[in-house]
C-alpha cells in the first residue's frame, strides 16, 4: 500500500516537472517569435543575399527598402517602384516547442522577381541588424538562402 502511494506521488512530481518544463519551451518560442516580429517591424531593411538554387540573384532587389508593417503588409520601394505583399513569422509545428520551427513567410502577389521571394522560410539565425533564412525546395531539392540586413 505504501509502495503504491509512494509511486502515485513520484508519478505526480514527474507530471508537474513535465507541465512547467513545456510552460518554459512554449514561452522561449513566443518570446522568440515577438523578439523577431519586433525587431523586423523597426526601420527598413534591405536584401544583402538571394541565393535561388546555386544562382546569386541579389542583384535583382538591389536599391530596394523593406518594411514590415505591424498589419502583415510587406513594403518594397527602390524611390521607382513600390509594391506591397504579405509577410507573418508562424509555428511551423505547434506539437513542438523548438524554435527551429519558427517560418518567416512572404508573399508578394507579383509577376516579376518578388515572386521568387514567395516561401515559408526557415531561420539560420537572427540578430537586431541581420535575418538570415533558408529554404530547401521540395520539388527541386534545391536550397535558396535569403539574408535581410537593417539599413
Amino acid at each position: 500500500m505504501k509502495a503504491i502511494k509512494l509511486a502515485a506521488i513520484i508519478f505526480g512530481l514527474f507530471s508537474l516537472l513535465l507541465v512547467i518544463s513545456c510552460s518554459k519551451d512554449d514561452d522561449s518560442t513566443n518570446n522568440t517569435q515577438s523578439q523577431v516580429q519586433n525587431n523586423i517591424q523597426s526601420g527598413t531593411w534591405r536584401i544583402t543575399k538571394f541565393i535561388d538554387s546555386g544562382t546569386d540573384e541579389t542583384n535583382h532587389f538591389a536599391g530596394y527598402n523593406f518594411t514590415f508593417k505591424s498589419s502583415g503588409v510587406l513594403n518594397a520601394n527602390n524611390g521607382t517602384n513600390n509594391y506591397d505583399g504579405t509577410w507573418s513569422i508562424t509555428d511551423s509545428n505547434s506539437n513542438d516547442d523548438s524554435q527551429d520551427d519558427l517560418d518567416f513567410n512572404i508573399n508578394f502577389n507579383l509577376t516579376n522577381d518578388f515572386k521568387d521571394l514567395n516561401d515559408d522560410w526557415d531561420f539560420i539565425s537572427q540578430s537586431t541588424t541581420k535575418i538570415e533564412l533558408i529554404d530547401v525546395s521540395g520539388g527541386n531539392g534545391g536550397t535558396d538562402y535569403l539574408t535581410f540586413e537593417k539599413n
